[in-house]
């Protein structure tokens, strides 16, 4: 469900209700505003920031509405009798229109009514408490679903282009590690670590744990990417590396209870061993 932002009353909800029954339109009832517009009466939006449409995605959502029809409603608003622009949901109108439907499922909105729901969200992003994944997750419906340039978005919030740009390839992360900036427990520099490593798994959980567990800082992230990247080419040699690296300081984390990290250098490498003071020191020693 479209989590419902401050100022917005029912919020999104009430512009993409989430409870939508395709058997509500069929059956005529008007359930959360939906009702069924002529496709010919649609258009979709001048300003449309998407210039290119992944046809094969398209043909694939086709085949999906021959089966099921269309089953989360476009967004429309009113530019004069009978005529509509779409705000959200374009791919579903091609689509429709390429699986012959003559009606879709519809929401209409009014100009007013969509700016305050803008404006609202301007807001929304605004806040100091919101974490870069939900400003992310904001920018970029503001980008999709009420037609604004990330260039636009940028001007409206007073940020540079490129942290907009940012907090939106922020979403590419994997979900865990989504949660775990959320949750305050790496920062949005540490975010922009780990997601150079999106694609290598692996290294992206070394670095994770690391940054949690051995408390990294932002350049300290940065390094071992850079040293990953800069690493022979060969992806079997660095895979290797990062398995003997976790292998052994996991088995050396198990045997000391504290972080243990392996630092490779040109030639050989540095083992480092926490200690949280000096009674913590002395403690390691005999051990040792």
């Amino acid at each position: 469900m479209a989590k419902r932002l401050s100022g917005l009353g029912r919020g999104l909800d009430a512009l993409f209700p989430s409870d939508f029954q395709k058997d509500d339109v069929i059956n005529g009832a008007r359930a959360a505003g939906i009702s069924e517009i002529n496709i010919s009466q649609i258009t979709p939006m001048k300003d449309q920031p998407r210039t290119v449409f992944d046809e094969e995605k398209i043909e694939q959502m086709m085949y999906s509405i021959k089966e099921h029809g269309v089953l989360q409603p476009l967004v429309l608003v009113e530019r004069s009798a009978g005529s509509y622009e779409i705000v959200a949901g374009e791919r579903r109108f091609r689509a429709a229109k390429k699986a012959g439907l003559s009606k879709v499922p519809a929401i209409v909105r009014s100009v007013s009514n969509l700016q305050q729901l803008e404006i609202a969200l301007v807001e929304n992003i605004q806040r100091e408490d919101l974490s870069p994944i939900d400003q992310g997750v904001s920018i970029k419906r503001l980008h999709e679903e009420f037609s604004q340039s990330y260039e636009q978005i940028a001007l409206k919030l007073g940020k540079a282009h490129t942290t907009i740009l940012n907090l939106v390839r922020l979403l590419g992360l994997p979900a865990p590690l989504q949660e775990a900036l959320k949750d305050g427990s790496i920062s949005e520099g540490h975010a922009r670590s780990l997601l150079a490593l999106n694609g290598e798994p692996e290294a992206q959980n070394i670095l994770f744990q690391h940054i949690v567990r051995s408390h990294w800082s932002v350049r300290k992230a940065e390094l071992f990417v850079k040293s990953h990247k800069d690493s022979d080419g060969k992806q079997e040699v660095r895979t290797q590396k990062m398995q003997d690296q976790n292998k052994n300081t996991k088995l050396l984390e198990s045997k000391y209870k504290r972080p243990v990290r392996i630092q490779r250098t040109a030639r050989g490498g540095k083992l480092t061993i926490a200690f949280k003071d000096d009674a913590d020191l002395e403690k390691l020693l005999g051990q040792l």
